[in-house]
């Protein structure tokens, strides 16, 4: 894939009052996770991000114009040399997370961005904290591969790119956040995840099937307990380790949100939705996706259905993980209740968001074969 990018010949300047704190490269600043990491460390670290075609516009942050996947990220000698000179950590976010991708871009992305941070923090001696993902535990089966192939990319890139961190041997530490919700207080999330399209499907009733038992534990964590922890971790020095952002213990059933998704539909004067069907997982490739492809149902909704499966998959686990958060330099511990409570705010922001589409749907006052996407 053609990169044509302007190398810079050297680094903006630093912000006024910066220069009395600590430079901290972040990549990945305009992703969901990247922006709320953002909000965490802007107070207390000069933030220099890197950014290839979309721009920040914030005033918090000096932008460097670069390429995670080009030589010397895509800078000249000068600026590499100066970048190294001046950054005092590196926090690598970035990741290729559609896995609508090819395969191969999903790898590359994850595995040769990461080889590239890790250069630049070994030349400018500073620590590095990769964001990894807590599904790095799961590993897919040969046919969950065959028919997600990039959520098998995705988990294999990511299990890579720890595996180059260990190996570099650089100070820092690998954090292994699960699914990022919105905030725990506004619900808010800067763009929309697979996980709040399958919860407001479920609140339109569009969801008839789902794949899990119905005590299948789905591991969601709102995106300031996981920025908290790896602010806090930033903050602290902390030189080594790997950090699991999770619920743990904590997260909720399958079961469970289907009956919180539910019950909110009706708070909000929706038509009472019908709860999915929780088919085992085992029965997964054996019914239901030969279903999806062997009906007439419309190729929207086949999609659909799919990426719910590709998701639930990934996502939901029988045993829980463990968890780091509430550890020393590590965030706050997650309760139950609290989880709940995020939730229910998360379908607040999500209902309204979308005051037309909800408008509609009471309108109908009928649960039916899906014709819209909850998006």
């Amino acid at each position: 894939m053609p990169r044509h990018l302007p190398r810079p010949t050297a680094l903006p300047a630093p912000r006024t009052g910066a220069r009395d704190r600590p430079t901290l490269l972040l990549t990945g600043g305009s992703g969901v996770l990247g922006r709320a990491l953002i909000d965490e460390l802007a107070a207390d670290h000069d933030l220099l991000c890197l950014v290839r075609n979309r721009p920040l516009g914030d005033p918090r942050v000096r932008e460097l114009r670069g390429d995670l996947l080009a030589p010397r990220l895509g800078l000249t000698p000068l600026a590499w040399h100066e970048l190294a000179l001046e950054v005092d950590v590196v926090l690598h976010s970035a990741a290729e997370t559609n896995w609508r991708m090819r395969p191969a871009d999903i790898e590359r992305t994850n595995i040769h961005g990461t080889e590239a941070v890790l250069d630049l923090a070994a030349r400018a001696d500073a620590p590095l904290y990769l964001v990894s993902t807590a599904f790095v535990a799961s590993t897919p089966s040969e046919e969950d591969a065959r028919r997600f192939p990039g959520a098998a990319a995705y988990l294999a890139s990511k299990t890579m790119a720890e595996q180059l961190v260990r190996k570099a041997d650089l100070p820092g530490a690998i954090v292994r956040p699960s699914v990022v919700m919105g905030d725990s207080s506004s619900g808010r999330i800067a763009g929309q995840q697979g996980l709040t399209k399958t919860l407001g499907s479920m609140v339109l009733g569009q969801v008839p099937v789902l794949p899990g038992a119905p005590d299948a534990r789905v591991d969601m964590v709102p995106q300031d307990y996981v920025t908290r922890a790896v602010g806090d971790l930033v903050r602290g020095g902390v030189s080594s380790g790997e950090f699991w952002l999770t619920a743990g213990k904590e997260a909720p059933r399958l079961s469970e949100i289907a009956d919180i998704c539910a019950e909110f539909a009706v708070r909000r004067g929706l038509p009472a939705p019908q709860r999915p069907r929780l088919i085992p997982v085992e029965a997964v490739h054996r019914l239901l996706l030969p279903m999806l492809e062997g009906t007439a149902l419309p190729e929207a909704t086949r999609r659909r259905f799919q990426h719910y499966a590709e998701l639930l998959l990934v996502f939901q686990r029988e045993l829980p993980f463990d968890t780091s958060l509430g550890r020393p330099h590590c965030g706050t511990r997650l309760s139950h209740a609290g989880i709940r409570a995020a939730l229910v705010r998360n379908l607040e922001s999500w209902a309204d968001d979308r005051p037309a589409l909800l408008t509609r749907h009471r309108a109908a006052r009928t649960v039916t074969t899906p014709t819209e996407v909850a998006s």
